[in-house]
């Protein structure tokens, strides 16, 4: 919570027009040469961190690229497989580890696009 508060303080900070020390010069009054100067320090604090944090995310995002190159043909064989999700059950754990997703009694029938009538287990 207190990053979500701190980025959008920075946020703020960065949309503020650069003429913002010439008009503290001018005669702003005390609380808002109070503000500004309590927004210049987080944002002094907070520079580091929101680069740490820009890095994570463009680390992420390329992370979750490979995770689709790898895993999207594999997911899409699987969509291909399965109708509609709405037919089936919730995914059941069992204690060996194995996940069971069981299809919904009052589901339509499955018909399969297979021609060959065989299925890989």
């Amino acid at each position: 919570m207190k990053q979500i508060i701190a980025a959008t303080a920075f946020a703020s900070l960065m949309a503020l027009p650069a003429a913002a020390q010439d008009e503290m010069d001018e005669g702003l009054s005390l609380m808002e040469q109070g503000a500004q100067l309590l927004l210049q320090g987080l944002m002094d604090e907070m520079g580091p961190t929101m680069s740490e944090l820009k890095s994570l995310t463009e680390e992420m995002g390329t992370a979750m690229a490979q995770l689709g190159e790898q895993m999207g043909p594999a997911l899409m064989d699987l969509m291909s497989k399965v109708d509609d999700i709405r037919n089936y059950e919730a995914p059941e754990f069992l204690p060996n580890g194995d996940i069971i997703i069981r299809r919904s009694p009052d589901a339509p029938l499955y018909v399969s696009d297979t021609e060959s009538g065989e299925i890989d287990i």
